[in-house]
């Protein structure tokens, strides 16, 4: 009984510790994206994403309408690209992670400067795979307001 209750624990914590390398290594994507971003290094930042990720922003109009806008993952790079390093800085204030085998989200509050001026916030949640041992950006969506914004 003894050694069943050691074999179990040993593995309850093989487990938990392999749950704690991938979510290492989510947020080691995320943080790669972001810090591509703010150098607008497109290699550093395309290489982040799978072959067929998407982009996605929710955004309410002037008129209080709300509009899911999509967005191709290699015009968002080139805009990237477009910009001079330190223009776009993306905060994050807090990770959620949920993982299962090789599927992972992420639900990450932020706050967007732009030019050292803050501009938006809301929240991203992340869709990531695991592709040949590392996490890749399946999918991004994306809420964004003007109001409300704290200060990060």
């Amino acid at each position: 009984m003894k050694t069943s209750l050691l074999l179990l624990l040993g593995l309850f914590s093989a487990s938990a510790f392999a749950q704690s390398d991938d979510e290492k290594g989510i947020r080691a994507a995320i943080t790669q994206l972001f810090d591509g971003m703010r150098k607008a290094d497109t290699t550093l930042f395309k290489a982040v994403f799978a072959p067929t990720a998407s982009l996605q922003s929710i955004a309410k109009n002037k008129e209080g309408v709300i509009s899911v806008r999509s967005e191709s993952i290699p015009n968002f790079v080139t805009s990237v690209g477009k910009q001079k390093p330190g223009a776009l800085d993306e905060r994050l204030s807090a990770y959620d992670v949920k993982i299962d085998a090789e599927l992972a989200i992420a639900w990450t509050p932020y706050v967007f400067y732009f030019n050292g001026q803050k501009s938006h916030c809301g929240v991203n949640v992340f869709t990531l795979v695991k592709l040949n041992g590392s996490w890749k950006i399946q999918s991004i969506i994306d809420t964004r307001r003007r109001e409300g914004c704290p200060d990060l």
